[in-house]
Order: structure tokens, then C-alpha cells, then sequence
């Protein structure tokens, strides 16, 4: 499976600031970017997976609602999870 418990508590601890801090913004779209980024492989190899192709469409949005919430109450923390996932504005 591509996302163990380990692999969140990593996201969590390197992103949230502990293993602990899952609802932070930061580690929330650290959590959806490592999703879109699995399902965007999938999707390379399986061209008609709509479902897929459906459940990628839906966190795409919520992570953008994220990133919209967090530029609108903390600029600075927005343009550092910018920068570190490496995601295009």
C-alpha cells in the first residue's frame, strides 16, 4: 500500500511540526499533494480509470480550498508550503 501509517506520521512530523499535529493546514496539504501524486502515476498507466481520474478532480479542490484558506489568514506559512511541495500557484 502507498500510504502506511509510517508514511503519514513522516508527512505529519515534517510538514505539521509533530506526529501528532494532523488537522495543520501545512500537514493536511502535505497529505493530499503525496495523494494527487500517486494518483496522477496511476492515472499515467490507466488512461480510463474514471473513478480515478473523479477522486483526483476532488482533491485537487480541497487542496486548493486549503491553500486559498491559508494565503487568506497567513501568507508567509502559505508561500513556505509553496515553496517546500514544490506546487505551482
Amino acid at each position: 500500500m502507498y500510504l502506511t501509517s509510517q508514511v503519514k506520521q513522516d508527512l505529519f512530523k515534517k510538514h505539521g511540526g509533530s506526529e501528532k499535529n494532523t488537522g495543520s493546514s501545512e500537514s493536511q496539504i502535505a497529505l493530499f499533494t503525496h495523494r494527487i501524486d500517486h494518483l496522477t502515476n496511476h492515472l499515467k498507466s490507466n488512461k480510463k480509470d474514471f473513478g480515478t481520474q473523479r477522486a483526483l478532480l476532488n482533491l485537487v479542490g480541497k487542496r486548493r480550498a486549503l491553500l486559498d484558506y491559508l494565503k487568506k489568514s497567513d501568507l508567509m506559512r502559505y508561500r513556505a508550503i509553496i515553496k517546500t511541495l514544490d506546487i505551482r500557484k
